[in-house]
């Protein structure tokens, strides 16, 4: 590991006990920064009104940290919206979002549309698959924006147990991202969840980064982040435990292949010949091929859009 590395676990690493809450709303009051929490959600009925009711509960009847929360609805075919609302979100459906420019399928697609509909000085990314949730996910986050004027993203690290084993969730990353790292961007090696989907940014540093629209958007803000701010204006938090929906082992191959090309695209070496991953299921006849494109889009930095423009002037 890198000498500058180690120096940044020890100094931008912390855990969500290292800024108890009376110091964090102290720091929010000094400053005026105010924090809006957005939820991608995509048929997540069973989960997403949990996770709305424990913020809302604890973090803003409670005490006046997030200023609003907003499920962003990519296309449920559930109850999601409807469950998100009633929980007391603000829900707003991904197609209604900048809608001279059509839409695609995607997490990426739904985390860049929502700075369109959030007006935060700090936006804090919570998937809506979460079970168990706490709301330290967002105060841990959230904590070091408001109190260190030198950090611009934060990401939660966190154990994520798979079945009854702990510590065994994460298999993309560790069977994708984090050898791309290590191999390609060493000083982002320390960190513990590169692909996790709870993590805070300032407005400021978001508004200015592409997004992959698809599963790569994690990656791809890393790298770009660390290009523009450097590796002391990243850190991230000890939030516990994080338990969820595990997906099965041809998705997480579509998901490796979409990282892979997302970090591909940073590493500017070359053209990619073939976009596509080709897995294979049993049929009647034998195994059957499957293709799958895994070629990504990315959206323009927010800064480049006419809208969100206007909306700042206005």
């Amino acid at each position: 590991m890198l000498e500058e590395v180690e120096r940044w676990l020890t100094t931008r690493s912390w855990s969500v006990a290292d800024r108890p809450l009376h110091q964090i709303l102290a720091a929010k009051q000094r400053t005026g920064q105010t924090v809006s929490v957005v939820l991608p959600a995509l048929n997540e009925e069973e989960t997403v009104g949990d996770i709305v009711a424990v913020i809302r509960h604890d973090l803003m009847e409670q005490v006046p940290l997030v200023d609003e929360l907003v499920v962003v609805d990519s296309g449920s075919t559930d109850r999601t919206s409807q469950v998100a609302a009633r929980a007391g979100a603000r829900v707003v459906h991904r197609d209604t979002i900048l809608p001279r420019l059509p839409a695609v399928p995607g997490k990426g697609e739904v985390l860049w549309r929502s700075l369109l509909v959030t007006g935060g000085d700090i936006v804090c990314f919570i998937d809506a698959d979460l079970r168990e949730f706490s709301s330290d996910f967002v105060s841990g986050i959230v904590g070091p924006l408001l109190t260190d004027p030198d950090v611009d993203l934060v990401k939660a690290m966190y154990d994520r147990p798979l079945g009854g084993s702990a510590g065994q969730g994460g298999r993309v990353t560790e069977l994708m991202a984090r050898p791309l790292l290590n191999m390609h961007w060493p000083r982002l090696a320390g960190f513990v969840q590169p692909l996790g989907g709870e993590y805070a940014a300032r407005r400021t540093l978001l508004e200015q980064l592409p997004f992959p629209v698809g599963y790569g958007v994690e990656l791809g803000m890393l790298v770009d982040a660390l290009h523009l701010v450097g590796l002391d204006a990243l850190a991230q938090v000890d939030v516990g435990v994080r338990r969820h929906r595990h997906q099965d082992g041809q998705a997480l191959g579509r998901m490796a292949a979409a990282i892979y090309r997302t970090a591909q695209l940073r590493l500017a070496r070359g053209h990619l010949i073939r976009p596509a991953l080709t897995q294979f299921e049993r049929g009647q006849e034998g195994f059957e091929p499957r293709t799958y494109s895994v070629d990504t889009e990315e959206r323009p930095p927010m800064v480049e859009i006419a809208e969100y423009a206007e909306r700042k002037v206005a």
